[in-house]
């Protein structure tokens, strides 16, 4: 087997648990579960503190970027005045998100990452071909699209204000509620 196709077939199965696992955290209650959203607070920071710095090559890739940013938190915010709240015997302080904007988040990423593939996909052969012909060819463009920057910083900044927001919630819920509080086990 060639050794490019091993890393398709580590990576295929691995986006497919990730977009699975994404998806089923669209649909029903959700217990707040302050340390992970935190955690994934501060990876998205991180991720998006990361990605702008291609910026410094780029600038059209940090305009991308903010702008998928900004109105990202923007969605991230009107989805949390979607989000219905609610108090579960077993599980306490839930969420329950509107999955149309999880959906329609999900399916642009998938979208854009699917269109980059087919654009990129001849680029690679090409390279390939040329690679054992032995002769050099020009760098490929395709990791730099400030489209892709976008729909990145879309979900980039809906999670950010999203997650933020029901931990806000949550914490006006414990202030609230001080049985709760003092029950809450994370």
């Amino acid at each position: 087997m060639p050794a490019h196709l091993t890393s398709y077939l580590i990576m295929l199965p691995l986006l497919a648990w990730i977009v699975w696992r994404r998806v089923s955290r669209q649909f029903g209650r959700q217990p707040i579960r302050r340390k992970r959203m935190i955690a994934r607070i501060v990876i998205f920071a991180v991720i998006g503190g990361l990605l702008a710095l291609s910026g410094f090559h780029h600038l059209a890739l940090a305009e991308g970027l903010l702008g998928g940013v900004l109105i990202g938190a923007a969605i991230g915010l009107f989805g949390l005045r979607l989000t219905r709240f609610e108090v579960d015997p077993v599980k306490g302080d839930c969420y329950v998100p509107n999955p149309w904007i999880g959906a329609l988040l999900t399916a642009l990423l998938l979208g854009r990452l699917a269109w980059r593939l087919m654009v990129v996909w001849p680029q690679l052969q090409h390279a390939q071909a040329a690679a054992d012909a032995g002769t050099s060819m020009q760098p490929m463009g395709y990791a730099s699209s400030p489209l892709t920057m976008l729909v990145i910083g879309l979900l980039v900044g809906y999670y950010i204000a999203y997650y933020s927001g029901v931990l806000v919630h949550h914490r006006r819920f414990l202030r609230a509620h001080p049985a709760a509080a003092a029950a809450h086990v994370e």
